[in-house]
């Protein structure tokens, strides 16, 4: 049977770059490869066949001569792989692909993970920036065993099998690819007799106190980096980092809006038309303002400075005060008169007097 086109097997153009046929050779392979799909002949076969195509694409000698002569020239010819494969080494390419499969990368130090701690602020705190205290749990260096996973008084051995690499290389047909060591699970040695406080780990789960600075202007979402505040690393690597997510109260007062703080006041409707002035509360003492005559709703008094903190910036937003009528919920029938007497002064359509009761009694 005649033998399919290498760049119809990877499903790419006759131009297509390094880039692109390393792409689809990934994509093929993860379909395809045998550890994912075991006791499946036509799997195994279409991996064979895009590893076939991938060596002689990704190599430029053997691409040239595959483009002028085709499969004879590259020694491949009616049927079977018969391609040289001995220097094709896909063992950089499955690492990426594979890697994470069945163990570590390796044995040595190895870097600790990073955490995530969620932390919720005042609205205040978030305004001006706090010196927070927090508990976090992580994992820390065997004291008992100084991080070596030994019980005390012995060594960890290198493994025989992989002689401390963590990893060992195996052929399928043509191909070399590397794997975790099964005998020492990736990590490079032996451990014979574990510390009985870590179990041979070498890090153990314990609670630190720690303080974060959170500067002034962040706002729920926001992200802190702790540098080297994660777990401890394995072997003695280093530790990864601590980030704090915060969230941010809402406050009962006031409202923001990007570095501004607003406050919703209302104000009697008197004052908005004969002027006045008014105590308010701010994020730090109250303060007088002066509310100007004819004042309308959703008109805007700014005290500059009184605001958020501005991220990463010097200064501070503004506090902005907009107006809203203050509406008596039970005025007194000394009010009602007043207001009724202004209303026939200005025309302005209310109610009259004993009417709403005339309507209940003849619905009622």
């Amino acid at each position: 049977m005649a033998k399919r086109d290498y760049y119809e097997i990877l499903g790419v153009e006759r131009s297509a770059d390094a880039a692109q046929l390393k792409s689809a050779y990934r994509k093929l392979a993860l379909q395809h490869h045998p550890d994912r799909n075991p006791n499946d002949p036509a799997s195994a076969e279409n991996f064979k066949e895009a590893s076939e195509a991938y060596a002689v694409l990704s190599d430029p000698e053997k691409r040239a001569r595959y483009d002028r002569f085709g499969h004879p020239g590259v020694g491949s010819s009616g049927g079977g792989f018969g391609f040289d494969a001995s220097s094709f080494d896909l063992s950089d390419l499955f690492g990426e692909l594979f890697g994470g499969m069945g163990g570590g990368a390796g044995g040595g130090a190895s870097q600790g993970s990073d955490l995530m701690y969620r932390m919720e602020i005042s609205f205040s705190d978030a305004a001006f920036g706090v010196e927070a205290p927090l508990v976090l749990g992580r994992l820390e260096r065997c004291a008992t065993c100084a991080g070596s996973g030994a019980e005390k008084g012995t060594k960890p051995k290198t493994c025989p099998v992989c002689r401390g690499a963590g990893r060992q290389r195996f052929s399928q047909g043509f191909l070399t690819v590397t794997r975790p060591c099964g005998n020492c699970h990736g990590e490079g040695k032996i451990i014979e007799k574990p510390c009985p406080e870590c179990h041979g780990e070498g890090r153990r789960r314990e609670s630190r106190d720690l303080k974060i600075k959170i500067p002034a202007g962040v706002e729920t979402g926001s992200r802190l980096r702790l540098a080297g505040e994660g777990d401890a690393g394995g072997d003695g690597g280093p530790r990864g980092d601590l980030y704090v997510v915060l969230t941010v109260a809402e406050d009962e007062v006031f409202a923001r809006e990007g570095d501004d703080v607003v406050l919703s006041l209302e104000v009697p409707f008197p004052t908005l038309v004969l002027g006045g002035e008014m105590t308010i509360p701010t994020l730090e003492e109250p303060e007088k303002v002066s509310i100007p005559a004819g004042a309308r709703v959703g008109s805007e008094i700014r005290l500059r400075g009184k605001g958020f903190g501005r991220l990463g910036q010097r200064g501070r937003g503004d506090l902005v005060v907009r107006a809203s009528v203050l509406v008596p919920e039970s005025p007194s029938h000394d009010e009602k008169d007043l207001l009724r007497r202004y209303a026939e002064m200005t025309g302005a359509p209310v109610e009259p007097r004993g009417v709403l009761g005339k309507a209940k009694k003849i619905f009622s």
